[in-house]
């Protein structure tokens, strides 16, 4: 089994910046690609970035400009740097992970993650 632990949430004023982190913990695995979801009060949960083990990043449209994820070198560990916050991005954050992780010999299992969610307020 694989662990996600998300840290970074808090309450922030408009315009202020907050750093989410999320880290994978467990034996014998990879992450393909990680991710932040988003869902706030009474609507659908939403992909807010990507980021794969290629590098390769994407933003939904409405972060694009303020938000920047990223990795560390392991790509055990993702970040989401969040700027210039608004009211509108009042949500809970949920750290995803696509992970392959060894379960016997050459034998090997791919599995979707989540972690348990962290809040972010942004008042007005």
């Amino acid at each position: 089994q694989v662990q996600l632990v998300e840290s970074g949430g808090g309450l922030v004023q408009t315009g202020g910046s907050l750093r989410l982190s999320c880290t994978a913990s467990g034996s014998n695995f990879k992450t393909n690609a990680m991710a932040w979801y988003r869902q706030a009060p009474g609507k659908q949960r939403e992909l807010v970035a990507t980021i794969t083990s290629g590098g390769s990043i994407n933003y939904t449209d409405s972060v694009k400009g303020r938000f920047t994820i990223s990795s560390d070198n392991a790509k055990t560990t993702v970040f989401l740097q969040m700027s210039s916050l608004k009211p509108d991005d009042t949500a809970v954050y949920y750290c995803n992970a696509d992970i392959t992780q060894a379960v016997g010999f050459m034998s090997f299992t791919t599995e979707t993650y989540w972690g348990q969610g962290t809040q972010v307020t942004v008042s007005s």
